[in-house]
């Protein structure tokens, strides 16, 4: 390291052109005009230096190295330029070992510097062989996960199939309800035109006294009612085959309103008292796609509305839209229910993520509709505030 610091230097080291432009002419002026630095070889490196010249030597280490000459200065000016020039010669030689002293401190970080790098490398290359490990340990990690989220739609489908089957329970209940009271008191009335029947001989008195004109007509409109119940449990029953697509091929050429339409009807009867539904449905062209999945997807997003109404506790309205243009398919389902905060809603389509109270949902509902959207080569948006309500939107694209 300190080949070049402790070393004999040459005058011209110590005196370059830049020092000796600096220094000859102020040696000059103390000399009175005459002046020359001449090397140990004799060579002039500054100024004339005349044959008859007094010469002081410039000592350094013990030995001279130069010579000031003046031929006009007297004994005691030459030798007090000496002296001070010989102190600028040890002053360039301390610069100089600093200089140089620098410059192998920087020379042996570099080199350290050097060496840290490739034992970088070395750790990269062992972080790149750990980094695909856990990639691959990820990947496996990502499968299984893929695999339990399947399991967990699938709950979230059967917990839809139980929501599905209680509201049909409730609406194939109230007809079975009127249409039974309706054939009991019937069945009264039947007795009634027995009694007749053993009264026969009493005649017209006997007709009044069992009121059998009353029995007629309202007879007639127990039958109409009832028939009205039963159609509309083949109703219920058909909406229900249709909704769960049954008999039908995996995907299909449709009209998303039917959908809609299907999807309100089994809801309507699911949603919370002081909850209304209305649909505004321009026409659309149809669409190919999967209509079990559509229709889960509807029904959840039409039951996350109403549970979003109810939360507010107060009465509101389900707002369903459908529009059609070149690019595509657009629905709208507005509530006016409690909303998200900027928080919820940046979460909103994450995984077994809910604001609900534990057990009452598994945080699936948005993120099974964004995936049979991205199926169906659609998007989906949200757009929520808290306390005034949510809008959800749905595009379908057109085949260009």
């Amino acid at each position: 390291m300190n080949s070049n610091f402790d070393r004999e230097w040459r005058v011209e080291e110590l005196l370059d052109p830049g020092t000796l432009q600096r220094v000859g002419p102020a040696l000059s002026v103390l000399l009175g005009g005459d002046a020359a630095i001449v090397d140990a070889d004799g060579h002039v490196l500054w100024g004339i230096a005349a044959a008859e010249a007094r010469r002081e030597p410039l000592v350094l280490e013990l030995e001279p190295v130069a010579y000031l000459a003046s031929r006009l200065a007297d004994q005691k000016a030459l030798a007090g330029a000496r002296t001070l020039l010989e102190l600028l010669l040890r002053t360039q030689v301390r610069y100089k070992m600093a200089s140089n002293l620098h410059l192998e401190a920087v020379a042996e970080d570099f080199e350290s510097l050097r060496l840290e790098h490739a034992r970088l490398q070395e750790s990269e290359a062992r972080y790149k062989a750990l980094s695909g490990e856990l990639e691959a340990r990820v990947r496996a990690q990502v499968l299984q996960l893929e695999e339990r989220q399947q399991m967990l739609y699938s709950a979230e489908k059967l917990a839809s199939v139980g929501q599905l089957a209680a509201g049909v329970a409730h609406e194939v209940n109230n007809p079975l309800g009127f249409v039974r009271s309706n054939l009991a008191t019937f069945q009264h009335y039947l007795g009634q035109f027995g009694d007749l029947k053993a009264r026969l001989g009493e005649g017209e008195v006997a007709w009044r006294a069992l009121d059998l004109d009353f029995i007629l007509e309202d007879g007639g409109d127990l039958l109409a009612e009832s028939l009205k119940g039963i159609d509309r449990i083949a109703k219920i029953v058909s909406e229900l085959k249709s909704f769960s697509n049954v008999d039908r091929a995996s995907e299909e050429f449709l009209d998303l309103n039917d959908c809609l339409r299907q999807a309100a009807s089994v809801i309507e009867g699911q949603l919370p008292p002081g909850v209304s539904l209305r649909l505004e449905l321009l026409p659309l062209p149809g669409l190919v796609c999967l209509p079990g999945h559509i229709n889960q997807m509807l029904l959840g997003l039409l039951r996350n509305a109403g549970q979003a109404i109810s939360e507010a506790g107060r009465s509101g309205e389900i707002g369903v839209s459908s529009a059609a243009d070149e690019q595509g398919i657009t629905i709208h389902i507005r509530d006016n229910g409690i909303g998200m905060t900027a928080e919820q809603l940046a979460r909103a389509f994450e995984p077994f993520y809910t604001t609900r109270p534990v057990g009452a949902g598994a945080g699936l509902g948005l993120t099974t509709a964004r995936n049979i959207v991205l199926a169906h080569s659609g998007r989906i948006d949200l757009v929520s505030y808290r306390d005034v309500g949510t809008t959800v939107t749905l595009f379908f694209p057109l085949p260009q």
